[in-house]
């Protein structure tokens, strides 16, 4: 039981880290090319990767395809929401109040909220068995 709980928790984290490498690359494009501010770049880059994320999560990670899409979806989107607003906030204290390299705030952001916040609320609601 515990061996299965520890290889899901290492499934999530690779599935975070496949979503993560979406969301960084969007990000460092729409900041850098498209000269977006930090705030609004990782907007559009947390969305696409959250995408590439829930499914790897539902398919391969928690392997929860017995609820309804549909209903896991909405949940997803809600944390979704709640993941992207935390770490624009974060990125936004981090960047344009402190100064701080806009990748690397991207980084402590993204490691804080992915392990406090996503992984917590993925696992023991959305794709809750």
């Amino acid at each position: 039981m515990a061996s299965h709980k520890i290889k899901e928790f290492f499934k999530a984290q690779l599935s975070a880290f496949v979503g993560g490498l979406t969301d960084f690359g969007i990000y460092t494009f729409c900041f850098k090319v498209l000269s977006l501010s930090a705030p609004l770049s990782n907007v559009v880059s947390g969305s696409l990767g959250a995408v590439v994320n829930f499914v790897i999560n539902r398919y391969w990670s928690f392997n929860s395809k017995e609820q309804p899409l549909g209903a896991q979806l909405w949940k997803f989107i809600v944390v979704v929401i709640g993941s992207i607003t935390l770490k624009s906030g974060g990125i936004h204290l981090l960047v344009e109040t402190w100064s701080f390299n806009f990748l690397l705030s991207k980084v402590i952001v993204e490691i804080m909220v992915s392990l406090g916040f996503n992984f917590t609320l993925q696992k023991y609601w959305v794709f809750k068995k």
